[in-house]
C-alpha cells in the first residue's frame, strides 16, 4: 500500500475544492491511500490573508517532513500563492526549489507533463534578461539527463527528446546570437554520447507542433515561458508540475489558486486528479 500526501494549498483559493472533488472521483485503485495534510481553517473564499498563507506554508513544511521520514511515498500539492507565502517568510522562488532544499536534493529540475506535451526547464524562476547569461553546457546536460530518466520511469525505454534553441530560429546559424551554436549544440552532442535520442537545437516556434503530435516524448526548454506557454495552451486541464530528481515524487496542478472563482463550485479538478495520478505512477 502506497500513501500519497495531498496538501490543501492556499485555502482562500480553489485548493480545498479541487482536492475534495479529486478524492471523490471514481478513478482510484485500492492499492493507494490518500492523506490530506494541513488543518482546515476559516477563511473567506477569494480573500487570502496571512493566516491562509501560514496554513499553506505549514502544510508544505509538514509534507516535506513526512517525505523525508518515509511516512508518505509521494505528495501532490494544491496551488499556493507565492506572493502571500513570501509575506510569511517563505524564502524560495517556488515549490520546486522548496522541496529540493527540504529533501537535500541539489540535482533537480522543473518538469510539466500533460496529455500532449512534457517539458523540462533549464532555467526556472529568473528574469528573462538573465536567461542568456545563466545558460551553461553543464546545466543543459544535467537537466537533459533528469528528463531522460523521467521518461524512462514512465515506461518510455528510448525517449526522443527535442532540445529548444534559445534565440529565434535557434539562432539562424549565429545571425541572431551565439548561444545555440556555442552552448546548446555542444550540450546536445554530449547528451547523445550518454543517451541516444536527443535532437536540436530546434526553433521554439515550430518544435511544439510535432512534439504534441507524438514525434517526440519530451521537449527540453531553455527558460520558463518557452515551455509553459505551449504546455498550458494544450494541456491546461491535464498538466502536472513535478520536481525531477527528488528521492520521492512531488507533483502539483499546473494552474494557480484561482481566487476569482474560489467558493463558487466552478473549479475543475482535472489537473489535481492528474497530479495525484502521476504521484501514484511515479511511486
Amino acid at each position: 500500500m502506497k500513501t500519497i500526501g495531498i496538501t490543501l494549498g492556499d485555502q482562500a483559493g480553489i485548493g480545498p475544492e479541487i482536492v475534495k472533488k479529486a478524492l471523490a472521483a471514481d478513478c482510484w485503485k485500492s492499492d493507494y491511500e490518500f492523506r490530506v495534510i494541513g488543518e482546515p481553517i476559516e477563511v473567506l473564499p477569494g480573500q487570502p490573508n496571512l493566516e491562509s498563507a501560514k496554513a499553506a506554508y505549514a502544510a508544505l513544511t509538514e509534507s516535506a517532513s513526512l517525505l523525508r521520514r518515509g511516512d508518505i511515498d509521494a505528495v501532490a500539492t494544491a496551488p499556493v500563492s507565492k506572493e502571500w507565502l513570501h509575506k510569511v517568510g517563505f524564502s524560495y522562488p517556488g515549490q520546486t526549489e522548496f522541496f529540493a532544499d527540504q529533501l537535500d536534493c541539489e540535482n533537480f529540475a522543473m518538469c510539466l507533463s500533460g496529455k500532449h506535451l512534457t517539458v523540462a526547464l533549464v532555467t526556472i524562476h529568473i528574469p528573462l534578461k538573465e536567461v542568456s547569461k545563466s545558460l551553461s553546457h553543464s546545466e543543459i546536460v544535467r537537466i537533459g539527463q533528469l528528463l531522460y530518466a523521467f521518461c524512462q520511469k514512465r515506461s518510455i525505454q528510448q525517449p526522443r527528446i527535442a532540445v529548444c534553441g534559445l534565440n529565434p530560429h535557434a539562432g539562424e546559424h549565429g545571425a541572431f546570437g551565439q548561444e545555440d551554436l556555442e552552448i546548446i549544440a555542444p550540450a546536445i552532442k554530449e547528451l547523445n554520447t550518454l543517451h541516444s535520442g536527443f535532437s536540436g537545437p530546434h526553433s521554439a516556434d515550430t518544435i511544439f507542433r510535432p512534439a504534441a503530435d507524438g514525434h517526440y516524448d519530451a521537449v527540453l526548454c531553455m527558460y520558463h515561458d518557452q515551455g509553459l506557454i505551449p504546455l498550458k495552451l494544450l494541456d491546461f486541464d491535464t498538466g502536472v508540475n513535478t520536481t525531477l530528481g527528488l528521492t520521492r515524487p512531488r507533483t502539483s496542478p499546473d494552474h494557480g489558486t484561482a481566487y476569482n472563482i474560489a467558493g463558487t463550485g466552478q473549479a475543475d479538478p482535472s489537473s489535481m486528479i492528474h497530479a495525484i495520478q502521476l504521484a501514484c505512477e511515479l511511486c
